[in-house]
């Protein structure tokens, strides 16, 4: 059963674009990231899926009906920045979220202590830090034990403690078999906690799919030697070379994943060149991302 299904969902606001004709599928256990630039139509999405907003046209299908009109009480979400009571500690706060939920008994600590807040239990809102906040935001989320969590820009304006905290939660909550939306722009995150990604720019599906298919397999090598144009001469007359690039002190180039290091240096060598430098390294999201991105209008 496909935990989500869109199909051709569009959204405009005046004469802007901000979602068109995004087509996805998420089935259980994804950890689903839609990424893209600032303003590419990663929250419309969200408000539209949770029907906090109407699209203008296409439609979109929580758990394939089976909840009928009441899926939502299926789903935890944070949009935006997380709003809580500034004076209610974190249970009493929780509290709130689990009348309004409907949900008969919460073990409050037992979320506290998984987004490790436990030791703040007494504490007011007001006195905590933005990730904290979050946190508090995230054992939210949790209340009524959801079968989607849904997060946007999850680790937006935390310092580097606090993103690496949010992450660790979110990477646990995944690992426990939930199904996660997240959107974001940070790839580095995407590709730390996703399994699988949607890439949008202005409103546009780009690319999607498990972030292994998304990456490609090529392995990009940085050479250096101290004749950097006979080197890259070398490099042109090799049939396992798909590209090459000079860089300031060393050329990079791209190569099909079975080729081994080692075949760098025999053929340096036997050139009669000397490397000083050969590191090799897998494509990150963040290069596909930009290739896929550079020519989307």
């Amino acid at each position: 059963m496909a935990v989500l299904e869109i199909q051709n969902l569009s959204k405009s606001y005046g004469k802007i674009k901000a979602l068109d004709g995004l087509s996805v599928k998420i089935e259980p256990g994804n950890v689903y990231g839609i990424l893209g630039p600032n303003g590419s139509g990663k929250t419309t999405t969200l408000a539209l899926i949770l029907d906090i907003i109407k699209q203008d046209s296409g439609t979109y299908t929580w758990f394939e009906g089976q909840y009928g009109d009441k899926y939502r009480l299926k789903i935890g979400s944070i949009l935006e920045t997380p709003n809580f009571y500034p004076y209610m500690n974190a249970i009493e706060n929780l509290e709130v979220v689990r009348q309004i939920k409907r949900v008969d008994h919460v073990d409050f600590m037992e979320l506290l202590d998984l987004v490790n807040l436990s030791h703040r239990v007494k504490s007011a809102f007001r006195t905590y830090s933005l990730g904290m906040k979050q946190r508090l935001a995230i054992a939210a989320t949790l209340i009524g034990d959801p079968k989607v969590l849904i997060f946007d820009e999850p680790t937006n304006g935390l310092d580097p403690q606090g993103i690496a905290e949010v992450r660790d939660i979110l990477t646990r909550i995944a690992g426990q078999g939930n199904s996660v939306i997240m959107a974001s722009h940070i790839l580095d995150e995407v590709e730390k906690i996703c399994s699988h990604v949607a890439i949008i720019k202005k409103g546009k599906l780009l690319a999607t799919g498990p972030i292994g298919q998304i990456i490609n397999n090529d392995v990009t090598i940085e050479i250096a030697t101290r004749d950097l144009v006979k080197l890259k001469t070398i490099l042109s007359d090799k049939p396992y070379v798909k590209s090459i690039q000079s860089m300031a002190n060393w050329i990079e180039c791209t190569v099909d994943q079975q080729i081994d290091v080692s075949q760098f240096s025999a053929d340096m060598y036997h050139s009669g060149l000397i490397p000083t430098r050969i590191v090799a390294r897998k494509r990150r999201l963040e290069e596909e991302f930009l290739e896929i991105t550079k020519n989307a209008q």
